[in-house]
């Protein structure tokens, strides 16, 4: 059996990045798990700070990540959850009109496919591509599921509701071809280190890891891919969305960069049959 080659990106690029944006809420009266402050309040207390703080990325949040996206003239793929297009309706259709890439993303972040029965996944799946549909006119080109926790009867499911790629991949570095008793889908690697690593800590510790390991992958392994996680209500914030802009800034110093969306990679993937799971030994030690 002949062993497949890995396909170098399109012409002749050295590193491909891509730039993921989440935009999540949780359900009214709710509020995240995580948040900047650190003090815990009684048990069954509603946080209204906290709920507050969560909706920063549909009032503020997602305009901010449109302007340094917009300024560097990189596209993104935005993954909002359901309801933020319920909430704050003109804010996706922002990004849509910008050109970025949407994704679905359940209808609220507690949404944990990895806790539901096949049938239940594909409830809010349906749910939330209908309401795209309705509020919008549009349905999500890809999937991210909500804390990328999945089960093995995912993404059977999204090919049967007509996705073609999914982000919840973090058993590879590459884009991936997927076949499911259903049918094929494209894996895209996840998010190693995003935005709320650092909400207690210093955000520069978010621009450091990411040039490092930008540097580290553009000199050492030519046909590599970088994904950057910025989250609406934490990470389009003053005190750390300027590491979205540094970052890009420091990216755009390099030659044969590709800033790609979503959607061109998957169809990369597709078209150069990247099926094996074993991408890093191909590459360098085949």
């Amino acid at each position: 059996m002949s062993r497949p080659v890995f396909a170098q990106w399109p012409n002749g690029k050295r590193i491909a990045i891509l730039v993921q944006v989440m935009a999540e809420l949780w359900p009214e009266g709710k509020a995240p798990q995580y948040g900047p402050n650190t003090t815990t309040l009684k048990p069954g207390t509603i946080d209204y700070s906290r709920i507050a703080w969560s909706h920063y990325g549909g009032t503020e949040g997602i305009w901010r990540m449109l302007r340094i996206l917009d300024k560097h003239q990189v596209p993104g793929t935005f993954a909002p959850n359901a309801r933020v297009l319920e909430m704050f309706p003109e804010a996706i259709k922002a990004v849509r009109a910008s050109g970025h890439t949407l994704a679905g993303h359940a209808y609220t972040q507690d949404e944990i496919l990895s806790q539901m029965t096949p049938d239940e996944q594909r409830a809010v799946i349906r749910r939330t591509v209908r309401l795209f549909e309705d509020l919008l006119g549009w349905r999500p080109e890809g999937w991210s599921s909500p804390v990328v926790s999945v089960t093995p009867d995912t993404a059977p499911i999204l090919v049967e509701e007509g996705f073609r790629w999914h982000v919840d991949l973090y058993d590879s570095d590459l884009p991936r071809k997927i076949q499911t008793p259903k049918g094929v889908i494209v894996g895209m690697p996840s998010i190693d280190f995003s935005d709320n690593r650092v909400l207690r800590g210093s955000p520069l510790d978010l621009y450091d890891v990411y040039s490092e390991m930008f540097d580290y992958l553009y000199e050492n392994e030519p046909g590599s891919m970088l994904v950057l996680g910025f989250h609406c209500h934490a990470g389009a914030r003053p005190v750390v969305a300027p590491m979205l802009d540094k970052l890009l800034k420091h990216f755009k110093q390099f030659p044969d960069v590709w800033f790609a969306r979503h959607g061109e990679l998957a169809q990369w993937a597709l078209d150069n049959d990247q099926s094996s799971r074993s991408t890093y030994p191909l590459r360098f030690f085949s």
